[in-house]
């Protein structure tokens, strides 16, 4: 069973390294007049088994803070550490190749990792049974619905073997009743694999849905304004009372900071 919040702690009261640290990061685009504050002392710790929900308005940071964490961006200041440990991204398009396969495009993390043709078969074979696509693999990406695409984006991540998922959004773009069953999906695969994990959602409920903290960033620069954890117990409900009382007072914060930001 994956760690969580509460599992974060070893015996005499010390708790476990982060797998993810920012310390006071900021990351600013352009120079001069028209420099742009993306992020401003961004402070930030995900322990090992946490899944850990990144919510705030509209252009305040939160996929910049991800592609941050991926590598794919340099930090303007403060520090960065991830502990050499191996970081696979997931955006909110499943962004296959129409060309490939639905197990090609498995393959294609497994061939970057130096895997020989028959373990590539093998191996995407078994990803796509963990994401539930079990006799799939020779369709192509338009055959599939927009969830299954999403599940096989997720079996190409997981083919990464990373320490650390990053979730840009993954569901955004699904109807609610296919985004509540990848919820379940998820959470299965999160627990099975022991990931870590740091997702962005515009979805409050979503993020509580998920997420054993949510962290609220501020509006450009993105801040980190509060830590909510989340103590209820799983599997949760999207529209269990439970749920939906810490959203609305997460959901009324961040009413409150747009508002500020706005006057």
């Amino acid at each position: 069973m994956s760690l969580t919040a509460q599992d974060t702690w070893q015996a005499g009261g010390q708790r476990t390294s982060a797998v993810v640290r920012l310390d006071g990061v900021s990351k600013q685009y352009g120079r001069g007049d028209g420099a742009l504050l993306a992020l401003d002392r961004v402070s930030l710790d995900v322990y090992p088994g946490e899944f850990v929900c990144l919510l705030g308005a509209s252009g305040c940071g939160k996929s910049t803070l991800l592609s941050l964490v991926a590598g794919l961006d340099q930090i303007s200041g403060g520090v960065l550490d991830t502990g050499g440990r191996r970081v696979a991204l997931m955006f909110q398009e499943a962004a296959l190749f129409p060309w490939l396969s639905v197990a090609g495009n498995v393959e294609i993390a497994l061939r970057l990792r130096g895997f020989g043709r028959a373990e590539r078969r093998e191996r995407a074979a078994q990803l796509l049974e963990t994401v539930r696509l079990k006799g799939f693999g020779d369709k192509r990406p338009h055959e599939l619905s927009g969830g299954m695409r999403q599940r096989v984006a997720l079996a190409r991540a997981l083919a990464q073997e990373a320490d650390v998922l990053l979730m840009d959004e993954p569901f955004g773009a699904l109807d609610a009743m296919t985004r509540d069953i990848l919820h379940d999906e998820m959470e299965r695969i999160w627990r099975e694999q022991e990931l870590t994990v740091l997702f962005v959602t515009h979805n409050v409920r979503e993020a509580v849905r998920l997420g054993d903290r949510v962290v609220l960033l501020s509006s450009r620069p993105g801040r980190v304004i509060e830590d909510f954890p989340v103590p209820h117990a799983r599997p949760r409900r999207i529209d269990s009372p439970e749920v939906s009382a810490l959203a609305a007072t997460i959901t009324d914060r961040l009413r409150a900071e747009v508002s500020r930001h706005a006057h």
